[in-house]
């Protein structure tokens, strides 16, 4: 089963504060010698939206996004349900706690699986104050959000066989 967790992009997305806002530029909307033909130009700061971050985006000489294999991205998918704790605390972490609780209930983590912390933060979409913790542009003191604490991503590089980690936030790590 595919699902769609993207966000489109338009006016109402939310970029990370210090990145540029998407801007369209009307091409050509209407007829041209007898055919209707349209055409945009956009520009957009990459950090926003529904992306990827690339191994390079913090380790220098990491993987560009044009490196990384599509099959990075496909894998069984493991939902951690995190959105009770993070509803009382906006900068909750995700624990190693969480993650043996998850496989308490559901079993061990399979080999190759996509960890993705559910946080419920989507809800706060497209709103940047509640999304982010902050609109004003620049502002990276700000920032609050559930993430990946330290020690979960830790337990699950050196205990598990993981291919990705995921989250509805802004960011992995707070």
């Amino acid at each position: 089963k595919v699902i769609d967790l993207s966000y489109g992009f338009g006016p109402e997305t939310v970029y990370w504060p210090t990145g540029k806002r998407f801007a369209l530029e009307v091409v050509s909307k209407g007829d041209a010698s007898g055919y209707w033909y349209e055409a945009n130009d956009f520009c957009a700061a990459e950090h926003g939206g529904t992306h990827m971050d690339s191994p390079v985006h913090f380790a220098h000489g990491g993987a560009t996004t044009d490196r990384v294999p599509v099959t990075a991205g496909i894998g069984p998918l493991v939902r951690v349900d995190v959105s009770a704790k993070a509803a009382r605390d906006v900068d909750y972490r995700l624990t190693a706690g969480d993650l043996q609780a998850w496989e308490a209930a559901h079993g061990r983590i399979p080999p190759g699986a996509i960890v993705a912390m559910y946080s419920g933060w989507g809800a706060r979409w497209p709103d940047a104050k509640r999304y982010l913790g902050t609109d004003r542009r620049g502002d990276t003191t700000g920032l609050h959000f559930p993430g990946f604490s330290k020690e979960a991503a830790e337990w699950l590089v050196r205990e598990r066989d993981i291919k990705a980690i995921a989250v509805d936030t802004p960011s992995i790590d707070h």
